[in-house]
């Protein structure tokens, strides 16, 4: 059975990961600093939620996993700068449905990588999705995209593929406890953004204003901090299945505000391909045969 409150908080935190794409269109910082700052406010935010309930860090659950996770974390953070610089190019909308191909690359590498099998319907759903993002992609309306959308949308894609890495890597991960591995995969993809933004960044010509300091706080606290604890706090009182399912308020959320608040239309084609991602991704995810239910 699932919990109520354990939908909820679940509900909560699907609805703030929607709403990142808003924020980041009004934080006036490159995509390495935004995620550099989620990663370290992220990882000190939830060490801090441990101690408030004096939960102790459990090293011991970490055991020789230090490798996989600090390649997971930074994984993770290039995924947010690719993702970040996706809503740069182009609409919320947009960036958020490349993003969630990741499914359909998970769906693609399982039998090479995992070596498990890979039956008609999902094959069937990879189809659809793909199908989905061509129309996504704008080619049946205008052909092909203008440059900068097509950055935006190859900005996207490539940080569905870190994510899908990402997801491939933790199911080797396995025994770690959801909060020590977040904390630990956050705190690496801070570690390791540090030479990149050597390189890249010119802090000598960095301005932080109060409200790019605000907006930081509210992407390290809420959208990392606040709603890993959430998202993993409801874990035990839900099944698999309605987690999955639910897990799709972020992106339905992410369209719908990009609509109201950033004003960002999406085309007939845009909207059916829209559907054709979300709808395939839920299905290959969510739906089990009625014979393989237990």
């Amino acid at each position: 059975m699932n919990d109520r409150k354990s939908l909820l908080m679940l509900t909560a935190s699907m609805l703030i990961y929607g709403t990142i794409g808003i924020f980041r269109r009004y934080i006036p910082l490159s995509s390495g600093i935004l995620a550099f700052s989620r990663g370290v406010i992220g990882a000190l935010f939830l060490l801090g939620f441990l101690a408030v309930r004096n939960r102790p860090f459990d090293r011991a659950s970490v055991g020789n996993k230090w490798g996989l996770l600090l390649l997971s974390g930074a994984l993770i953070g290039f995924n947010w700068i690719f993702l970040f610089e996706a809503y740069n190019y182009t609409t919320v909308a947009t960036a958020t449905l490349c993003y969630y191909m990741a499914p359909v690359l998970v769906i693609l590498a399982s039998p090479l990588l995992l070596r498990e099998s890979l039956p008609l319907r999902k094959v069937l759903c990879v189809a659809v999705a793909l199908a989905g993002m061509v129309c996504v992609s704008g080619v049946a309306d205008n052909g092909l995209p203008a440059p900068g959308e097509a950055k935006g949308i190859a900005y996207g894609l490539a940080a569905a593929v870190l994510y899908a890495s990402v997801v491939m890597l933790n199911k080797k991960i396995e025994g770690v406890g959801a909060y020590e591995k977040t904390i630990l995969q956050l705190g690496s993809a801070a570690v390791v953004l540090i030479p990149y933004l050597a390189v890249t960044e010119d802090f000598s010509a960095l301005t932080l204003t109060p409200f790019a300091v605000g907006m930081l706080l509210i992407v390290g606290v809420v959208h990392t901090g606040v709603a890993y604890a959430l998202y993993f706090g409801s874990m035990d009182g839900l099944r698999a299945q309605t987690v999955a399912l639910f897990s799709y308020i972020d992106p339905v959320t992410a369209i719908v505000l990009s609509a109201l608040l950033l004003h960002e239309r999406m085309t007939p084609f845009g909207v059916l391909g829209a559907v054709l991602v979300l709808g395939s991704t839920i299905v290959s995810e969510v739906w089990t045969p009625k014979e393989k239910m237990e």
